[in-house]
């Protein structure tokens, strides 16, 4: 078993940056050790492999490593803090910068939020007349392929909190970030809804694995 990290992701990272590392570099780093036979290159290369995706993995259930040899618990949490460390991350740069000047920030952010949800989950961001982040919170859970979701509530809260603006989102559990027609049809209900009270939609995102549709940038709002 390997004792410690060989040097060359550390060296890689310092001279040209995290974003030079490859997937399985940057995985390699955070597990620093392999299993007997195989060094944590070999392991982070047959991970992601077996999982199909960083998101595959860091996703995964325990019981999804029975067959993966070599990973056990100890591993597996490292893998889940990983993911969690990510989510933390995202969530507080969210309350820390403009998300209208960011706008991918936001898109991170609703991403580790959402496109390992089972469920469709409806989300709401809030925000201060200078588009600062008040709060964000998952207002309405739904199923598979359906969230019930109730613009007058959004508008309750947004005064609860004395909101200004808000950014919608949910995801597709399906993958596909493609809007339905139900879609469309409850961002328009809301954005009437929020104007009675001069409350700003400013977008509503749709989160799949991979891939989001915004329908600010579309036109859509």
């Amino acid at each position: 078993m390997d004792s410690d990290l060989p040097m060359l992701p550390r060296e890689k990272l310092l001279n040209d940056g995290v974003a030079s590392l490859t997937d399985s570099e940057l995985l390699a780093l955070f597990l620093r050790t392999g299993i007997p036979g195989k060094n944590v290159f070999v392991l982070s290369h047959e991970l992601l492999n077996h999982f199909g995706s960083l998101h595959g993995l860091l996703t995964a259930e325990l019981a999804a490593f029975r067959d993966v040899e070599g990973i056990g618990v100890a591993k597996f949490a490292q893998l889940r803090g990983i993911a969690e460390l990510a989510r933390r991350f995202y969530s507080v740069r969210m309350m820390e910068e403009d998300p209208l000047l960011s706008p991918e920030i936001t898109r991170d952010f609703l991403q580790s939020q959402l496109a390992d949800a089972e469920r469709e989950i409806f989300m709401v961001i809030f925000l201060d007349n200078k588009n600062r982040v008040i709060k964000h919170c998952r207002l309405f859970s739904g199923t598979l392929s359906h969230v019930e979701v109730h613009p007058r509530e959004i508008v309750r809260e947004a005064i609860k909190v004395n909101a200004a603006a808000v950014i919608l989102a949910h995801n597709h559990p399906s993958g596909c970030a493609e809007p339905s027609k139900a879609d469309r049809e409850i961002t328009n209900r809301i954005v009437k809804c929020c104007q009675f009270m001069d409350i700003r939609v400013l977008d509503h995102l749709i989160i799949g694995r991979g891939e989001y549709v915004s329908f600010a940038e579309h036109g859509w709002i």
